[in-house]
Parts: C-alpha cells; structure tokens; sequence
C-alpha cells in the first residue's frame, strides 16, 4: 500500500518549476504548488491505486498537486458530506476547485446535495464549486433526468449577477453543458441564455452571450446530432 511520503516523491520527481509560469499566465494559484501538469498527476493516481485514506492524508498537504492526485485516488462511495464540505472549504485556486469537482464530487452519492448548499454560500471558490459540480454532472451523470438541470435554472440565473471571475465562468460553464447535454436541455439553455442579454447585469450579459456562442457552435451542433436528437 502506498503512502502519503511515497506519493509526495513521485510528485517532486515529476516536478518542473517551468511550468509554473505558464500556469500562473492561466490565474493558477502557485502558492506550494510543485509544477505537476494534471496527466502526470493522472499517471501517478493510476499507479497508486484507490485508497480513501491515502486521498485524506493528501489532501492534509495542502499542495495542490497532491490535493488534485487526492481526488482522483479516492472511493467516492466512502465520501461524506462532512468531507466534502471541508475540502470545498480548502479551494484556493480554480484548477483544484474543477478537479475534484470532475474527479470526485460528481460520483458520490451527495453531490446534488451539495449544489443547493454551497450555492449560497459566498467564499468565491465555494460558489464556484456549485456551479463546476452542475457542470460536471452535466457532462457526466447520464443516468440524470432533465428535470433537475432544469430545477437549477433559478441558481443560475440568481448566480448570473456575481460578478467575481471565478464565479461567473463557473455559471457559464454550468449552463453551457446543460445546453449541450440534449436537446429539449439544449432549448432551456439558450432561451436562459437569451433572457441574460436582456439583463441590467453586464455580468449576466456575459455570461448570456458566452453561452449562445458556445451551444449554438457547429462543434456543439454535431455533437446534438451524434446523440440522435436531430438537427437545432
């Protein structure tokens, strides 16, 4: 079994500190970080195997290598809510907020759950976090009915008027992945869109015409008629 001390050195052997411009350039929060591009990461979690201890104790590193290989090595069927609200109290940087969103908070049992509470919350990496999980399980959750991306519209929209970068991306990526989940999904998604660029909020504008362009696109359009929902 491998331990928190032989994962720390597997991420130092993999460490370049060049990267850590590039990843500043892109608004990535260096503070302990070694440097680790996330396929390396990706790498180290596939060797090491899942082991909900050893996610734990990374995560109690605070690096955010370490906190992303975290995500990715836990068994989200031992997750609790009381784990994932201490670790979504823990996000300082958008990259590791995504992560364990895409890797970890979409497959356990309380991840809808937890879009109500954090939505309300006001810590920006907190807000984020709702919107990254509606996005993730978006893209993820097949098994879904579209009536609860449609109940979330209303977090949407009361979340489009936030003006902090790292909010407003996340609530357009949320709505951007409803849009392109299907088609009946993909109607609600711009007819919300629509009704931003109608609002007095240049934030909600924003966010209204990023996703018009991105679920409108010809790459979103084949991507609709590859699922069979016919032509939009």
């Amino acid at each position: 079994m491998t331990n928190v001390n032989e994962v720390l050195e597997m991420l130092r052997s993999a460490a370049d500190v060049e990267n850590l411009a590039g990843m500043a350039r892109y608004g990535i929060n260096s503070e302990k970080r070694l440097g680790v591009k996330v396929p390396r990461m990706r790498q180290i979690a596939k060797t090491v195997g899942r082991d909900h201890q050893l996610a734990l104790d990374l995560w109690e590193t605070g690096i955010p290598e370490a906190m992303v290989v975290a995500s990715m090595v836990d068994e989200p069927e031992l997750v609790t809510e009381s784990q994932m609200d201490k670790w979504v109290a823990d996000f300082n940087s958008w990259e590791v907020c995504d992560q364990v969103c895409m890797n970890l908070f979409d497959k356990t049992n309380y991840s809808w759950g937890r879009i109500e509470a954090w939505h309300k919350r006001q810590p920006e990496f907190v807000r984020r976090a709702a919107y990254a999980l509606i996005a993730c399980l978006a893209w993820h959750d097949k098994r879904a009915p579209d009536e609860k991306f449609i109940e979330l519209i209303p977090l949407i929209e009361e979340a489009a008027v936030d003006e902090r970068n790292y909010v407003k991306k996340a609530v357009s990526w949320a709505l951007r992945n409803i849009g392109k989940r299907n088609q009946r999904l993909h109607q609600v998604a711009l007819e919300t869109a629509q009704k931003l660029i109608q609002s007095e909020s240049k934030t909600a504008r924003w966010i209204g015409m990023d996703t018009v362009k991105d679920i409108t696109s010809s790459a979103a359009q084949k991507r609709l008629l590859r699922m069979g929902q016919g032509e939009i």
